[in-house]
C-alpha cells in the first residue's frame, strides 16, 4: 500500500472458485479499519466498475495454530463468516506466500484445513478445504424459533411450506431439496430473509437443491449478494444436508454443481457427533491488477489489469465445456 496525495494503491489478484469471482488482496501488512475495508469491497467488487466480483477477499496474518487467515467482505460492505470458494483462492495465495502446501487457515469465527491436491482437470489448480465447525442448533444458525435442529422440516414463521435443513458453516444456510428449481420462488424467499426479519435477524443464505445420479445441483440466494451463480459454503451445506437426509451416504464422494462450475465433496460423521465436509475445487487466478482508492472520499480513482493468466483461464474454460 503506497500513500498518495489522493489515495492509496492496492495490488490485487482477480480469482475465482467455481465461478465465484473476487479481487484478492494480500493484507498481511496492511492496517485498515473494518470500515475502510468495507469501502474497498464496495468499490472493487462493484459489478458496474472496472474490476467487479462477488466480494473482496483478504489474505490476513494467522493467529495461534493458523498459518494465515481469510476475511471476506460482501459487495455491500458486510463481512461474511466464511466463503469456501474464496477460501480456496486465499489458501492458494497463502501457500504461494509461505511455501506451504497444507495449513490450518483462520476464519473470523472458526478455522479450516486447506491443502493443495491433484488438479480436478488438466491445468486447473485445485485446493481441498475441510470444515468441521458446523452448527445445527437454531441459535447457531441465527433462528429465533426452535429448540432442536431443523432437518428437512418446516420452519415456523418462514413464508414457505418447504422443508428445510438449517446449518451454520459457520455462516447461516437454509437448504431445501426440490424436484425443479423455481428461481422466482427462491428470489422471493431470499429477499424476505435479506430484510433481516425477526425470525432470522442476521439473515441467511437460501439454497434450492436437486439431487440425482449425477450428484447435486445448487442454486443459492447469497446473503449480502443476492442470486448468485456460485456459493461455496452453500455447496458444502447442501452436501451435509444431503447426507443428513439420506440422499447420499456419509463418506460418499459426490459431485456438486452450480451455474459457476463444480466441486468434489465428501462428508464425514465424527464419533463426537460433529459433522465435517471436505470440498475440493479450483482456485483459479485470472489476472493481476492495481487500484488506487481515495478511502476518505469513498472513491475509486483508478483500476487496471497489469497481467492476465491466459493458461489458467483456458484450462477452466475447457473444464466447463466438458460438464
Amino acid at each position: 500500500m503506497i500513500p498518495y496525495l489522493r489515495g492509496m494503491q492496492f495490488d490485487f489478484i482477480h480469482c475465482h472458485g467455481s465461478g465465484n469471482d473476487f479481487p484478492l488482496i494480500d493484507a498481511r501488512a496492511l492496517m485498515l479499519t473494518d470500515g475502510e475495508w468495507a469501502t474497498v469491497a464496495r468499490l472493487l467488487a462493484d459489478r458496474g466498475g472496472p474490476v467487479g466480483g462477488d466480494g473482496l477477499l483478504l489474505l490476513v496474518p494467522g493467529r495461534g495454530e493458523t498459518a494465515f487467515g481469510q476475511r471476506m467482505f460482501n459487495p455491500d460492505g458486510s463481512e461474511a463468516e466464511t466463503c469456501l470458494n474464496g477460501l480456496r483462492c486465499v489458501a492458494r495465495a497463502g501457500f504461494e506466500a509461505t511455501g506451504l502446501d497444507r495449513a490450518r487457515v483462520g476464519l473470523p469465527k472458526s478455522d479450516a484445513l486447506a491443502a493443495r491436491v491433484a488438479d480436478i482437470a488438466p491445468g486447473v489448480v485445485s485446493i481441498e478445504t475441510r470444515i468441521t465447525s458446523i452448527d445445527d442448533t437454531p441459535t447457531g444458525v441465527g433462528l429465533t424459533v426452535g429448540d432442536a435442529p431443523f432437518v428437512e422440516a418446516t420452519i415456523p414463521g418462514l413464508p414457505s411450506n418447504r422443508r428445510f435443513t438449517a446449518l451454520a458453516m459457520p455462516n447461516p444456510h437454509l437448504v431445501t431439496f426440490v424436484d425443479a428449481i423455481d428461481e422466482r420462488e427462491l428470489i422471493e424467499l431470499g429477499d424476505w430473509c435479506e430484510a433481516a426479519p425477526p425470525l432470522i435477524p442476521g439473515r441467511a443464505n437460501v439454497s434450492f437443491v436437486t439431487a440425482g445420479p449425477a450428484g447435486l445441483f445448487v442454486r443459492t440466494y447469497e446473503r449480502g449478494v443476492g442470486l448468485t451463480d456460485s456459493c461455496g459454503s452453500a455447496m458444502a451445506a447442501s452436501t451435509v444436508a444431503a447426507a443428513r437426509t439420506g440422499r447420499i451416504g456419509w463418506g460418499e464422494a459426490v459431485v456438486v454443481r452450480n451455474r459457476g462450475g463444480m466441486v468434489r465433496a465428501r462428508t464425514e460423521r465424527a464419533a463426537d457427533g460433529y459433522d465435517a465436509v471436505a470440498i475440493a475445487g479450483n482456485a483459479t487466478f485470472t489476472a493481476g491488477g492495481v487500484a488506487e482508492i481515495d478511502l476518505a472520499a469513498g472513491r475509486l480513482i483508478s483500476a487496471r489489469i497489469t497481467a492476465t493468466r491466459d493458461a489458467e483461464i483456458a484450462a477452466w474454460d475447457a473444464l466447463i465445456a466438458g460438464l
